[in-house]
């Protein structure tokens, strides 16, 4: 059984979350394109940055044994609202744990009054891209602040 919590950025579980969602994009994608100049290097960097200010809450999926199994932000991004940092821990995936962090992070989207909600995955996440459809999501233009710097990028909406 997975339940949802809503906490703080900062909350050490979420922290430790994200950390292994980083190795594990790290590896899927390296730390740059070989033939990259490094300004859009520096420019994506940016780009997937989290500023904490823009975060309206992280919501974790824990277990029956109290563990954190899956984090996801809910986030401002300019007049939008944006899921970002969505992650499972790979032996709890299959569970329903990424479908009860989207269905939370719609809530809260609901409740901030916004009429949708969007997202951005990377072409190297089939799983994710998946996901996204799997659960009633429509794919739309890649939009900033990832289309300079990650046009192969599949993003999202889900209208509230």
């Amino acid at each position: 059984m997975i339940t949802i919590e809503r906490v703080p950025w900062e909350d050490p579980r979420g922290v430790a979350l994200r950390a292994r969602m980083d190795d594990e994009m790290h590896e899927r994608y390296g730390a740059s394109r070989p033939d990259e100049d490094p300004s859009v290097t520096a420019a994506r960097d940016r780009a997937l940055a989290v500023d904490p200010a823009t975060i309206i809450t992280s919501v974790l999926a824990i277990d029956e044994d109290g563990e954190a199994l899956g984090h996801i932000a809910v986030r401002r991004l300019g007049d939008e609202i944006e899921l970002k940092r969505l992650i499972v821990l790979a032996a709890a995936r299959g569970k329903g744990a990424a479908t009860a962090l989207l269905a939370e992070g719609e809530q809260v989207a609901r409740e901030q009054g916004a009429p949708r909600l969007i997202l951005q995955t990377g072409d190297k996440q089939p799983e994710a891209v998946a996901l996204y459809r799997k659960t009633g999501w429509t794919p739309i233009p890649v939009y900033e602040p990832y289309a300079e710097t990650m046009p192969w990028s599949f993003c999202f909406e889900k209208a509230l």
